[in-house]
């Protein structure tokens, strides 16, 4: 839910109970963040197993001072959700 945006359970089950629910554009950013850190996490890190351990290992990388990914995601900005998403797909060469 922290990473959708959405601070109210009722509104996060409503979205899944409808799968017509129109979302907010702040939640459809998010989301297109999301999918964009997990195809990057997939061409670095192929394991699936692998991919998960990065995003929750601590990263000594500038960009999260020690903490992982998943804690800079977590803060909740969708900032930082970009911030991710670009880091990542710098690290495979690309930016789409």
């Amino acid at each position: 839910m922290t990473l959708l945006g959405v601070t109210a359970r009722s509104t996060f089950f409503k979205w899944k109970k409808d799968p017509n629910t129109a979302l907010p554009k702040d939640t459809l950013e998010r989301i297109s963040y999301i999918l964009g850190i997990y195809k990057a996490l997939q061409i670095l890190l192929p394991d699936e197993k692998a991919a998960d351990d990065w995003v929750k290992r601590p990263n000594e990388a500038p960009l999260f001072s020690g903490r992982s990914a998943l804690d800079r995601m977590l803060s909740g900005q969708v900032a930082d959700l970009f911030v991710v998403r670009q880091y990542l797909d710098a690290q495979r060469g690309g930016w789409a």
